[in-house]
């Protein structure tokens, strides 16, 4: 085995390092494949309940009408997250914007959108109009609010009541994952326990939960204690490496005919929407998210168990619970977020000969570097690490469509920080 890690520059003194920190990680891994495989079973019933058969799997053109596959899909769905329906399309392009989507949908001029969390991921404070964006939320009337979470990454209940004395507020968001922020990500049970405050006070407001990276993680969902809608992308965790684009919106079906007829027409909501080829990818992809969850879910705890013992601060620690599949890594310097970064690329089967760089991108205030030499660009559900170039110097790692490319990956960064001074192992 060694003999092979050296063709991708993984020295014995790395691989020496790493071998006691994996078999101490046996029986935690044990665990992640176990909720994977009862996850996996839910999804086969899943199906199974909504009759899919070999007719689903073929694609329509033009209106997209009577497209029995698309239809079949949102039943598993909204099945799998036992909620009254969902709506799950090609045409929403990314997790960004089926946020928006869900958003826009289901608030009006005049009213307020509250987020219970913090201030939200960088994309979507243009969608929101905290920093000015061409069509957001604030040019059509439609105010905001946020309560930060506590110091220890609970939420501040106080504040989310002082917060709801507001009539005007219609609908509450919850991130689940922490972004580009220095926080731990929520459990469902905290989730279902800001829910319940949430309606005790305003059974009324709809509670919306950003659930991207955070499916399969856990043996529920968001929508299993009280959530009207989660929301997600395919290229991230339900996706399973598979799907080439999309995202879904499940929950109410108010709340999600809301967004079919946004994301449509007035008029036409669910029932147009053409799936070409896609439907495969999105049906297989989402029967093969548990087990591809379960792998990124390894790959982020050894990081978290690799860097940690070398003085590098990582959150989630090493010990601790997951509840979705990001590693934050501090590395203090740009250097060490670029060379963790160009080692993900190295390890990479497309592209690993591209060398990751910092580059301004749309949607955020300084500068990133991403590295992802993926089957599906900009995939995070596969081998992926990414960070803004300002202080403190965070590295976010997520992904890894199977166990060996993730461990690959994580040596290779581990070798590249060493080669160039930026770490010693002992």
């Amino acid at each position: 085995m060694q003999s092979i890690y050296r063709q991708f520059g993984i020295s014995e003194q790395v691989l020496d390092y790493a071998k006691p920190v994996l078999e101490a990680l046996e029986e935690r891994f044990k665990e992640i494949d176990e909720t994977a495989e009862y996850n996996q079973l839910r999804i086969i019933k899943a199906m199974q309940d909504a009759h899919i058969g070999e007719a689903n799997l073929k694609g329509t053109t033009g209106y997209g009408y009577d497209d029995i596959g698309r239809d079949g899909l949102e039943r598993v769905y909204a099945s799998y997250f036992h909620t009254e329906d969902a709506l799950v399309r090609p045409q929403i392009t990314c997790g960004t914007h089926a946020l928006a989507l869900a958003l826009m949908s289901n608030l009006r001029p005049g009213q307020v959108l509250l987020s219970a969390a913090g201030a939200p991921y960088d994309t979507l404070q243009e969608v929101i109009g905290i920093r000015p964006s061409r069509g957001s939320l604030a040019e059509y009337g439609i105010g905001y609010r946020q309560v930060d979470l506590l110091p220890d990454s609970t939420f501040d209940f106080e504040g989310i009541r002082k917060a709801l004395e507001d009539p005007a507020i219609h609908l509450v968001t919850i991130q689940r994952s922490k972004g580009y922020q220095d926080r731990r990500t929520l459990s469902v049970s905290q989730i279902g326990e800001a829910i319940s405050v949430i309606k005790k006070q305003r059974p009324d407001v709809i509670c919306m939960v950003d659930n991207c990276y955070g499916e399969f993680v856990e043996r529920q969902e968001p929508s299993d204690v009280g959530a009207d809608m989660i929301v997600g992308s395919l290229i991230k965790n339900p996706g399973g490496g598979l799907a080439p684009i999309g995202g879904y919106i499940a929950g109410t079906a108010e709340c999600v005919e809301n967004a079919a007829v946004r994301l449509t027409s007035p008029g036409l909501g669910k029932e147009v929407g053409a799936t070409l080829d896609i439907l495969p990818a999105f049906y297989q992809g989402f029967f093969m998210g548990p087990t591809v969850t379960a792998s990124a879910l390894k790959g982020a705890i050894l990081a978290a168990n690799l860097y940690e013992p070398l003085g590098f601060a990582v959150l989630p620690d090493s010990k601790e619970s997951r509840h979705d599949i990001i590693q934050a890594i501090t590395f203090g310097t740009p250097e060490g977020v670029i060379a963790f970064c160009q080692g993900i690329q190295a390890a990479s089967p497309v592209d690993s000969f591209v060398s990751a760089e910092p580059s301004d991108m749309p949607g955020y205030d300084s500068q990133v570097i991403m590295a992802a030499g993926a089957f599906v660009s900009g995939s995070s559900i596969e081998l992926s690490a990414d960070g803004p170039i300002k202080p403190p110097y965070n590295v976010y790692f997520q992904g890894g469509l199977t166990w060996p490319h993730a461990k690959l990956g994580i040596l290779k960064t581990l070798q590249n920080l060493q080669e160039r001074g930026l770490c010693r192992l002992p």
